[in-house]
């Protein structure tokens, strides 16, 4: 559970804007959707494999 304390002359916006940043860091969403489906941990690091060699070829200088 995220707790974000808004300070007395801090306006709504600014509070919510510090929120998201939190709740985007904490990468909950991020869980969620691995946790829906499992991988085997093999497959898992095949991917890995293929995107970064993807990453590679086209994304060179």
């Amino acid at each position: 559970m995220l707790i974000i304390n808004v300070k007395s002359e801090e306006s709504i916006d600014r509070a919510l804007k510090r929120y998201k940043r939190k709740y985007k860091k904490t990468q909950v969403l991020k869980q969620l959707r691995a946790r829906k489906n499992f991988v085997k941990p093999s497959v898992r690091r095949r991917n890995e494999i293929l995107n970064a060699k993807y990453r590679e070829e086209n994304y060179r200088d």
